[in-house]
C-alpha cells in the first residue's frame, strides 16, 4: 500500500531497547500460543501490545474478504488511536509463533504519551497515521449497504467520515458483494440502508446514534458520577476546552449531538491559521484536536445530543442527553456553537443531504464528480468550498446575494475564484426555484436582482453557505439569557463584575461562536476554550472553600 511504503518507518517503528525498557514500566508481561488471537475486529482491546518475542500477523477485513495489513516483529507494537479511548478493535491479529509481549492497559497508554516526551510522539504519530490508514482503505470498521447517492446512506458516511472512522460502501449496483450480503442476512432492499457492524452486529435503517453505539464511539452516561466540567459541544472551543481541562487534570465530559469539529470542520482547507502555511483540512484539524485530548483522558461522547440544562440545590448542574442518561457537572461550558442557515426557497428541505448539502466534504465531491453544480454563498466557508469543488466538477455556477466578493470574503480566497477557469462567479444573485423528483434535484432556477431575468440550469447538486444561526434552542428554560439574535451573553453583558465566559447561570460558562460578541473566527474558539479553563480552575477552589 502506498502510505506504507511512503511512510512505513512511522506507521512500524520499531522500538529501541531503550524504549522497550521504559514501556516495562507501564505493563505487564503477556504470552499467546502460536494461532491464538490478540485482537478480534469489533471486539474490546484491553490496550496496546509491544512485541517482545515471535510475530504478529495483523488483518483487515472487508466483509467476508480478510487480506494481510502487516507482520509484526519484536520492537513493534499492536495498536491504533482507539486504543486511547478503549474503543473496539479495527484489525484481526494472531500469533504467528510463540509470542511474548508487554500489554500496557489503555489508562497507562495514555499515561505513557503525556508522560514520556520522546517515546509518546513516536507511538502518537503511529496511532494517528494507522487510522489514517485505514480510512483510506475502509477497513475495520462498520459496511454500509445502500445506494450512494441514498439520503441515509450519505448521512451515514459523513458521521462516520468526519468522525475519523473508516468505514465501506456497498452499492448493490456497483457491487455483487451486497446482494450477497443481503441473502446472508435475508434482508430485502426495501430495508436500506443497512449497517452491518464490526462485531457482525446488523442494523437496519439505523441513526446515527445506534451506529455510534456498534463502534464504540458512543456508550451510556453514568449519572452517579460528577464531573468537573462538562462541555456541550465538540467545535473548535469544545475541543480545545476539553484537551486543556484534561491535561491539568479535571475530569471532563464532552458531549457532542454528531460530529466533532463543528462548522470549521466541515471546511474543506483552512489557509489562514496560524502554524499551518500550507493550510489544513479543517476535518483534519478537528482530528488531530480530538485525538489531543484522548490522550490527555478526556471522555469524549459522539451523537449524544444534549437537549436541556438544569441545575439541582447542590448548585450541580443536570444536562438530559437525548436518547442517554443525564450527565452531571459541577461546571458547564455552553460550546454548541451555530447550525447552518437555510435559504427561504420552496420545497428546499426535500432535496436535503442527498442534493442541497451545506458542507463540501469528500463524501458529496464524489457524488458530482464532472458534474455541473451551484453554490450559494460569498463568505470564507463559500469560497473554501468552491475552490475544492471546482477540482472535481466539470462546471460550477457561484451565486452571490451582494455587490462583490469583497463585502464578506478574505482576499487570497478572491484571488484564487477570480483565477478558476471553470467557476462562473454572479453576483447580486438568489436562487428562486427547485425542480426534482423522488427526492433528486434536476433544476436550479435563480434571478438576476440587478436585471429581473430569471434562468434555470440542470443539476443535481446545490451547495448553501448562507451562514449560520446560534444552536441554543436547547437551553430554554434554563435561565442562561440570550441576547435578540439567540446568542449567549457573558461578562458584562450579563451584569456588572460578571467574569469573561460568565452567563446568568452560576457556574455555566459559554465560549466560541455560541457566545454573543465572540470573534467567529477558528483561531478565538480555540483560544476561549484554553482561556476558560484556568477560570473553570478558580470557580472550582472557591466553590470548595465555600463548601468547607
Amino acid at each position: 500500500m502506498k502510505m506504507i511504503e511512503e511512510r512505513g518507518e512511522q506507521i512500524l517503528p520499531v522500538l529501541s531497547e531503550m524504549e522497550l525498557e521504559k514501556l516495562r514500566a507501564f505493563g505487564s508481561l503477556v504470552r499467546f500460543a502460536k494461532g491464538e488471537r490478540l485482537t478480534t475486529t469489533g471486539e474490546n482491546v484491553p490496550g496496546m501490545y509491544v512485541i517482545l518475542v515471535g510475530f504478529v500477523v495483523v488483518r483487515e477485513r472487508l466483509g467476508k474478504k480478510v487480506s494481510d495489513l502487516a507482520r509484526l516483529e519484536p520492537g513493534m507494537f499492536l495498536a491504533d488511536m482507539g486504543q486511547l479511548a478503549g474503543h473496539p478493535a479495527l484489525v484481526d491479529s494472531f500469533a504467528e509463533v510463540d509470542v511474548e509481549a508487554i500489554l500496557v492497559p489503555t489508562d497507562r497508554l495514555r499515561d505513557l504519551v503525556v508522560t514520556q516526551a520522546g517515546l509518546g510522539e513516536k507511538i502518537m504519530r503511529a496511532l494517528i497515521l494507522r487510522r489514517a490508514l485505514l480510512l483510506d482503505i475502509g477497513a475495520g470498521g462498520p459496511i454500509l449497504v445502500g445506494p450512494a447517492h441514498s439520503a441515509k446512506i450519505i448521512r451515514l458516511q459523513n458521521f462516520l467520515l468526519r468522525n475519523a472512522f473508516p468505514h465501506q460502501l456497498l452499492d448493490p449496483q456497483e457491487h455483487a458483494e451486497a446482494s450477497v450480503l443481503l441473502h446472508q442476512f435475508n434482508i430485502t432492499p426495501d430495508k436500506f440502508p443497512i449497517v452491518i457492524c464490526p462485531s457482525g452486529e446488523v442494523l437496519i435503517d439505523p441513526d446515527e446514534a445506534r451506529v455510534a453505539r456498534c463502534v464504540g464511539l458512543l456508550h451510556d452516561i453514568d449519572s452517579a458520577r460528577i464531573y468537573d466540567l462538562a462541555i456541550a459541544g465538540a467545535g473548535p472551543s469544545g475541543l480545545a476546552a476539553a484537551l486543556y481541562a484534561a491535561s491539568e487534570g479535571l475530569h471532563v465530559l464532552l458531549l457532542e449531538g454528531s460530529v466533532f469539529g463543528g462548522q470549521a470542520g466541515a471546511s474543506a482547507r483552512i489557509e489562514n491559521y496560524l502554524g499551518f502555511p500550507t493550510g489544513i483540512s479543517g476535518r483534519a484539524l478537528a482530528g488531530r484536536a480530538y485525538a489531543q485530548a484522548h490522550k490527555f483522558g478526556a471522555e469524549m461522547l459522539l451523537a449524544a445530543p444534549v437537549v436541556g440544562l438544569e441545575t439541582d440545590e447542590t448548585r450541580h448542574h443536570q444536562l438530559p442527553v437525548e436518547g442517554n442518561n443525564p450527565a452531571r457537572a459541577r461546571t458547564v461550558a455552553i460550546a454548541t456553537g451555530a447550525i447552518y442557515r437555510r435559504p427561504a426557497i420552496p420545497g428546499i428541505e426535500r432535496f436535503e443531504v442527498s442534493s442541497v448539502h451545506y458542507w463540501a466534504s469528500p463524501v458529496e465531491a464524489r457524488l458530482c464528480r464532472n458534474e455541473d453544480i451551484v453554490l450559494i454563498g460569498g463568505g470564507n466557508s463559500a469560497g473554501q468550498a468552491a475552490v475544492y469543488l471546482s477540482e472535481q466538477v466539470r462546471h460550477l455556477h457561484m451565486l452571490v446575494r451582494g455587490e462583490s466578493l469583497a463585502e464578506s470574503m478574505s482576499r487570497y480566497l478572491i484571488d484564487r475564484i477570480n483565477a478558476i477557469p471553470n467557476l462562473e462567479l454572479r453576483t447580486r444573485t438568489t436562487v428562486t426555484r427547485l425542480k426534482g423528483r423522488a427526492g433528486q434535484l434536476q433544476q436550479v432556477t435563480w434571478r438576476d436582482e440587478a436585471t429581473g431575468q430569471e434562468t434555470t440550469r440542470p443539476t443535481r447538486h446545490l451547495f448553501v453557505f448562507i451562514g449560520a444561526n446560534p444552536n441554543t434552542s436547547w437551553l430554554q428554560g434554563s435561565g442562561v439569557r440570550l441576547d435578540k439574535n439567540g446568542f449567549v451573553l457573558t461578562g458584562t453583558q450579563v451584569a456588572e463584575g460578571h467574569g469573561s465566559f460568565e452567563t446568568s447561570v452560576e457556574g455555566v460558562f459559554a465560549i466560541g461562536d455560541v457566545r454573543s460578541g465572540s470573534t467567529k473566527r477558528v483561531a478565538a474558539a480555540v483560544g476561549e476554550g484554553a482561556q476558560l479553563i484556568p477560570i473553570i480552575h478558580s470557580y472550582l477552589e472557591e466553590r470548595e472553600v465555600q463548601n468547607r
